[in-house]
């Protein structure tokens, strides 16, 4: 599969900043990066509370003159441990560099985690990680975050060791949304229930998907419709349904109607988004797009006829299109 590029979800933007470095495991960091300060976790959507760690450490690097870094991992860890079971990843690496671009970062750090780094001591994380590889300043954490082998490692660990070697150690509490508190869990459990607006919330952006437009059946041009097809990742666990969306194709952005799911009516294939854009003709075959959904419509029906889906097409159309205009106001 080709490389995907992602751009920051559409009609959302936070602040205008140019693309952070992507580094995986660097073995030491490029001089302009020198001694950073460090936001560190998994960092699986970029949620609120993702975000008010990184503000927290990018006031940190701001105060000491030192650049902002993000360090995360790459597979999750729990996707390391669990191989078997799919696991449903809200942004990939290169997702979470376009958002952290646009809180001011300038590195994400990707480390491979593998045997080798599974393995380490927290001890050895932080002396031969932290320190020697990446020479950090700071580093700032949650109040959940825990490292090193077996989890050994607290964010009392991470105080103490920046007392003995001379960094600074800030750690963030967790932020709130509602009556509990923002995690990457709570969001993947509100796609998969269809609550766009409760995702969203925790996110503090649209939820948003990027790639390459690939064919499909062109069914929907016969009908009337024609769409632009992703397949999403194999672990996606989003709500199989019709949503309003937005749609970012070479920086210009469109409304839309997408639909996630198997279509039943037609061949109850694999799972695949497909979007119809508003005001838009051309061919985006091979071409990176980037889905943004708003709101969740109804959930994916199977119907008698081609005739009744496309009645109900034009229904979904209509609702989409009052909604995205809705959201823009």
């Amino acid at each position: 599969m080709p490389s995907l590029t992602f751009v920051i979800p559409p009609h959302r933007p936070e602040i205008a900043a140019a693309e952070p470095a992507l580094l995986r495991d660097p073995a030491v960091m490029p001089a302009k990066l020198a001694n950073p300060v460090v936001a560190i976790g998994n960092f699986d959507g970029l949620h609120l509370g993702h975000k008010h760690v990184i503000a927290q450490a990018k006031a940190l690097a701001r105060r000491i003159g030192r650049p902002l870094a993000v360090l995360t991992f790459d597979p999750h860890p729990r996707a390391f441990f669990q191989p078997d079971q799919l696991r449903f990843r809200l942004t990939s690496p290169v997702a979470q560099a376009t958002l952290a671009g646009h809180l001011g970062v300038d590195a994400l750090i990707v480390l491979s985690f593998d045997t080798a780094l599974a393995g380490l001591s927290a001890d050895a994380f932080i002396k031969d990680v932290l320190l020697a590889r990446l020479g950090v300043s700071g580093v700032v954490a949650g109040a959940n975050f825990h490292f090193g082998a077996k989890r050994s490692g607290s964010p009392s660990t991470l105080i103490e060791a920046g007392k003995a070697h001379g960094f600074a150690v800030e750690i963030v509490e967790q932020v709130a949304e509602g009556a509990s508190p923002v995690s990457s869990t709570r969001i993947r459990e509100a796609l998969a229930a269809g609550d766009i607006a409760a995702a969203n919330a925790m996110l503090g952006h649209d939820w948003f998907v990027s790639g390459p437009v690939i064919h499909g059946q062109k069914l929907g041009r016969t009908l009337g419709f024609p769409t632009a097809n992703l397949a999403l990742e194999p672990g996606c666990g989003l709500k199989h349904g019709i949503y309003a969306v937005r749609v970012d194709h070479a920086g210009t952005t469109h409304g839309g109607v997408a639909s996630f799911g198997r279509r039943p009516t037609v061949d109850n294939g694999p799972p695949l988004l497909e979007v119809v854009l508003f005001d838009f003709s051309g061919d985006l075959y091979g071409q990176v797009i980037t889905v943004a959904l708003v709101a969740f419509l109804r959930p994916e029906l199977k119907f008698d006829s081609l005739e009744a889906l496309v009645a109900q097409m034009q229904r979904d159309a209509a609702q989409a299109r009052e909604i995205l205009v809705q959201a823009k106001n």
